[in-house]
C-alpha cells in the first residue's frame, strides 16, 4: 500500500505544478500529463473533445468480462483561478509536499483524487475478466468554467456505455453529497429611451429601470418545503450603459434560481416572469423586458441505500469513518448526470484548506483510508471477489 501511496502523491504533485485554471490555461499540458502516464502503463483510454474539436477530458475505459452495470469515476483537472497570489503563503502551482499537506491549486479539487482513480484502474485493469459490467474513469476539463464541456463530451460521445452511476471526486472526508438543489437561470434584458445625461429632459435610462427591477426580484416571496436546503432567488449581475454622458437603453441583469422538488424549473420560471410582468406595468418601458433562460438542471436526490452511493457509504464505514450524506445548495455536475438521470454523488476525499481561496492544500495522512474506501466501493459495485 505504500508503494501505491507514494505514486499517488508523486501524479498529484505533477498535476498540481501543472497549471491548468478553467478557462486561463492550456489545457493541453496537463492532459498530455496524464495521458502519458496511462500510456506508460497500458492502460486503455481515448480523448474526449466537444463540438470544436477541442480536447476537453480523457477517458479510461475497462470493460469486464461478466455482464453488468458500468460506473463512473469522475475528477476534473482543471481548476480554480489562483486569485491574488500575493495572497498565498506559497507559490500557487508548488506542488510540494510540507508537513503532510500537499500543497498547491488543485490539490483539493480535484487533482489528488484524479491520480487516486488513475490508480484504481491500473489496480483494477489487470482483472477485468472477473468484473461485471465495466469501469470508466473521467478526466475532465473546463468544469471551473461552468459549461462542464468534459462531462457533456463524455454523455454525448456515441462509443461511450453510459454509466449507471458517478462518483465525483471532490475533496472532504466527512460527508458525501448525495443530491443538491437545482437551478434555473436567466438573463433580464431592461429597456429604455436612450438620451443625454445633461439634457433639459429627464430621462429615465435603462440602469434606473434595471435598478427598480432588482429590488422587485429581491422582495419575491419563494416557499419553503421539506426539502433539506430552502429555494433561493439571486441576482448576481447586473451591466448596462458605456460612459458619464450617455443614459443607457439597455441593461442587462443575471438572476440565479435554486430550485428543490417542490418549487422546480417550472415554478421557477413563472416566478421570475410574473415579477417581470408586474414591472413592466409599473414602471412601463419602450418594449417588455426580454427573459432568455440560459440553463435549467432538476433538483436531485439519491438515497442512502442506492449505488453507488450504498457502496461508498459503506466502504467509508468499514474503514471506521462516520461520513454524513448531505443534499448540496452549490450545483455540480451531479445536478448536469440528474437531467441525464444518472445517479452520483459527490465528495468523499481528503481533508482540504483553501478550497478556491489561498493556500489550498489536502491532509495526505489520510490518502491510505481514502484509497482503500474507494478501492472497495468500485469492487462492490463490479462485483469483484
Amino acid at each position: 500500500m505504500d508503494d501505491v501511496v507514494g505514486s499517488v502523491v508523486a501524479l498529484a504533485r505533477e498535476l498540481v505544478r501543472t497549471p491548468s485554471r478553467g478557462g486561463i490555461d492550456d489545457y493541453g499540458p496537463v492532459l498530455s500529463l496524464l495521458e502519458r502516464w496511462l500510456a506508460w502503463r497500458g492502460l486503455p483510454h481515448r480523448r474526449l473533445r466537444d463540438p470544436e474539436g477541442t480536447t476537453v477530458g480523457l477517458l479510461v475505459e475497462i470493460a469486464g468480462g461478466l455482464p453488468g452495470r458500468w460506473w463512473t469515476l469522475d475528477a476534473c483537472v482543471d481548476t480554480a483561478p489562483f486569485g491574488d497570489a500575493s495572497a498565498w503563503s506559497f507559490p500557487p502551482a508548488a506542488g510540494d509536499v510540507v508537513d503532510g499537506m500537499l500543497r498547491g491549486r488543485g490539490a483539493a479539487d480535484s487533482k489528488t483524487a484524479a491520480a487516486v482513480f488513475c490508480h484504481l484502474a491500473a489496480e483494477i485493469a489487470p482483472r477485468a475478466r472477473e468484473l461485471h459490467g465495466g469501469l470508466a474513469v473521467l478526466l475532465d476539463v473546463d468544469e471551473h468554467t461552468g459549461r462542464f464541456g468534459g462531462a457533456r463530451a463524455y454523455l454525448a460521445d456515441p462509443g461511450a456505455v453510459r454509466p449507471a452511476g458517478v462518483m465525483i471526486g471532490y475533496p472532504g472526508l466527512d460527508e458525501v453529497v448525495v443530491g443538491g438543489r437545482g437551478l434555473w437561470r436567466c438573463v433580464l434584458t431592461v429597456h429604455a429611451p436612450a438620451g443625454h445625461s445633461g439634457a433639459r429632459r429627464e430621462t429615465v435610462g435603462a440602469v434606473s429601470r434595471a435598478a427598480r427591477l432588482v429590488g422587485m426580484l429581491d422582495e419575491a416571496e419563494l416557499p419553503r418545503d421539506d426539502w433539506p436546503l430552502p429555494p433561493r432567488l439571486t441576482v448576481t449581475a447586473i451591466g448596462g450603459g458605456e460612459g458619464f454622458s450617455m443614459v443607457p437603453d439597455r441593461c442587462e441583469i443575471k438572476v440565479d434560481v435554486r430550485t428543490t422538488p417542490g418549487f422546480g424549473l417550472a415554478e421557477a420560471e413563472r416566478l421570475v416572469r410574473g415579477v417581470v410582468t408586474a414591472f413592466d406595468a409599473a414602471v412601463p418601458g419602450p418594449r417588455p423586458t426580454g427573459v432568455d433562460a440560459v440553463a435549467a438542471w432538476p433538483a436531485y436526490r439519491l438515497e442512502r441505500d442506492r449505488q453507488p452511493a450504498a457502496a461508498l457509504l459503506d466502504a467509508a464505514a468499514g474503514e471506521g469513518l462516520a461520513v454524513r450524506a448531505k443534499v448540496a445548495g452549490p450545483s455540480n455536475i451531479g445536478n448536469l448526470l440528474a437531467g441525464e438521470g444518472i445517479r452520483a454523488t459527490a465528495g468523499f476525499g481528503l481533508p482540504y484548506r483553501g478550497l478556491h481561496g489561498a493556500d489550498e492544500c489536502v491532509d495526505l495522512a489520510e490518502l491510505p483510508r481514502v484509497y482503500r474506501v474507494y478501492r472497495q466501493a468500485v469492487r462492490q459495485l463490479l462485483g469483484a471477489a
